[in-house]
């Protein structure tokens, strides 16, 4: 791949968190590293000097780059943790599996005990985790042991054995850390009540617990013991800002393939995310090129067949969007809440990025192919008769009702065409009306237009509901204009677009690239017309005040305002220096009308 492709696949990177993989020539995984911004942790790799030896040879041999979008900085840590140890990259610090992340057990025995552990065994326990932060582990397992006795010791508490004696209490039962399972003092109907409230606390849903911690940090102040109540403090601001749990690391995921699919007018992208022992540990989008106006549905199982062949899967499970039909014996789940649906929504991140990237690819390697894509998808959204390469954009600045203008904005084949720009005085309105003054400028407009044989836009946009377009049909009817360019009013309350003699409006996607650049448009157009107005109100108001001096006229006032550039330097210029520009006699009038008392 040459150096080209490398500098293209850096320019797209997204400014969002994730893990990045460096491939070599012969496709192999050379290096995976986490980024909270991964545009400018890869580019970094290129755009410095590197004192490291062996990282100045990894990044000569990076051919390829790849990424996975995750949500968080832990997310990127976790899942650059589980890439490392499936690859093994020859650049990459060795992981082994006996220093992992920790995680918080509840065991599946009598009195279940909860402890720290960074091992799982396949028994039916429950795991939670992997954390980032053992003391995010530590002050959990403080927080559940002060507010719920719970065992430590690994005696199996069977009912049988309880029942025979074979166990004495303990010096934990003394302190009143445990109730006395082992004698049978505490049912385990009421220890399990206290594992569920576990449970949901690990979760994330320890509000009542936090309530408990606050009132022993206030006893604590109020009995003086400031040391013990900041700790109880520190425990509480860091379960306050504790993320419950990771999608990238379920335990009780395991063996699954997630797809997901975005998809525009002539392609779809579908995302595959392969989970092994509840790990992500590859992530794949492919992109297909639409045909017959395929379906969502039909893409994602043609997709569905080709991965799994391409990876070899064998998971007999899949999660999905929405329902497929696919290989028999693999069962389809289309989740609704929970760690699964944030897998799904995780691969549909990715495919939607990595459509992002191939469309900036494309911009950057060929412009023409770019603009004949988002043409034809703006003929096809607005329903036009013709792609729209020329587009014309207007809009009304009567700011406080004072020195009414219009703007026009040009876009040729999706870019701002800022020469054929133009700005308007209305002429023929008194007073603020929007409707009067947009029926001018487009009379006007189109009406040189026509008498310079210049040519005509394939679509007018006018920045307002349906007065303002109904406005502007006027001036088209006029002109005999009308059906001959197609026309929308865009409204700024929820974006709708109006049409002619069509009463309901069409909303287009919030997303889509259509509706982007109509609202560019707009946006050019209102920014356009305000600097106009303000520029306009600005000269009325320095000339306005240097024509209230008694004795000077206009033509004065044009003279001054060509030499010294703006009323204010005129009012500090010397007398001499006013003689110059206007004579003795005028100068006189001027500096004493800014001077004297």
């Amino acid at each position: 791949m040459s150096e080209t492709t490398l500098d293209i696949q850096l320019k797209v990177l997204p400014h969002e968190p994730g893990v990045y993989q460096f491939f070599d020539n012969d496709d192999n995984i050379i290096y995976v590293g986490k980024a909270k911004d991964l545009k400018k942790r890869v580019s970094s790799y290129f755009n410095k000097k590197h004192d490291d030896g062996k990282t100045r040879v990894m990044v000569k041999k990076i051919s390829k780059i790849r990424h996975i979008v995750v949500s968080t900085e832990t997310d990127a840590l976790l899942l650059e943790n589980n890439l490392i140890k499936k690859y093994r990259p020859r650049y990459n610090v060795l992981l082994k599996d006996d220093k992992s992340y920790p995680w918080i057990c509840i065991k599946k025995e009598w009195f279940p005990r909860v402890f720290q552990t960074r091992k799982l065994i396949k028994d039916g326990s429950t795991y939670y985790g992997p954390y980032t932060s053992v003391r995010t582990v530590h002050t959990l397992l403080d927080l559940i042991r002060g507010l719920y006795p719970l065992r430590t010791c690994k005696y199996d508490l069977s009912p049988e054995k309880i029942k025979a004696g074979k166990y004495k209490v303990c010096l934990e039962y003394h302190l009143g850390n445990c109730k006395g399972g082992c004698e049978g003092l505490e049912s385990e109907a009421s220890y399990l009540e206290n594992i569920n409230a576990i449970h949901q606390i690990i979760k994330g849903n320890f509000k009542d617990s936090l309530n408990r911690f606050k009132e022993q940090m206030h006893d604590l102040s109020e009995n003086m013991e400031f040391e013990e109540a900041q700790k109880i403090k520190d425990k509480i601001d860091i379960l306050e800002n504790y993320q419950a749990k990771s999608t990238i690391v379920n335990p009780k995921i395991s063996n699954v393939d997630v797809f997901s699919i975005i998809s525009d007018e002539t392609s779809a992208y579908v995302n595959f995310l392969q989970l092994s022992y509840g790990s992500i540990i590859r992530s794949h989008t492919m992109e297909l090129k639409k045909k017959l106006q395929e379906t969502d549905k039909e893409l994602l199982e043609l997709a569905i067949v080709e991965i799994r062949q391409r990876y070899d899967s064998n998971s007999n499970e899949i999660y999905v969007p929405f329902k497929v039909d696919t290989i028999e014996d693999v069962k389809v789940t289309v989740p609704q809440m929970g760690d699964k649906k944030r897998l799904v929504e995780l691969s549909q991140r990715n495919a939607k990025y990595f459509r992002l990237e191939q469309l900036k690819q494309i911009r950057i390697v060929d412009p023409d192919r770019h603009v004949a894509r988002i043409m034809a998808q703006m003929k096809a959204d607005l329903r036009l008769a013709e792609e729209p390469r020329h587009i014309e954009c207007f809009d009304n600045s009567n700011i406080q009702g004072t020195n009414p203008v219009a703007a026009c904005v040009v876009f040729k084949d999706g870019k701002p065409s800022k020469k054929d720009y133009r700005h308007f005085n209305i002429k023929t309105v008194e007073g603020p009306d929007d409707y009067s003054s947009m029926e001018e400028v487009v009379f006007r407009r189109y009406k040189r237009l026509l008498n310079e044989e210049q040519p005509l836009p394939q679509l007018i946009i006018i920045d307002g509901g349906k007065g303002q377009l109904s406005s502007a049909l006027k001036s088209l009817e006029v002109l005999g204009l009308r059906g001959k360019i197609a026309i929308v009013g865009i409204a700024k309350r929820l974006e709708e677009l109006y049409y002619p003699d069509d009463p309901i409006p069409l909303y287009l996607d919030k997303k889509s690239e259509t509706l982007k650049i109509i609202q560019q448009l707009r946006n050019e157009a209102h920014r356009f017309g305000i600097e106009h107005h303000r520029n306009k109100r600005s000269k009325s108001a320095l000339t306005t005040e240097l024509e209230t001096i008694p004795g000077i006229g206009e033509k004065t006032v044009t003279e001054l305002l060509k030499h010294f550039k703006s009323a204010k330097r005129v009012s500090f210029a010397k007398i001499d220096e006013l003689e110059e520009v206007i004579g003795s006699s005028k100068a006189q009038k001027i500096y004493s009308y800014y001077h004297d008392d």
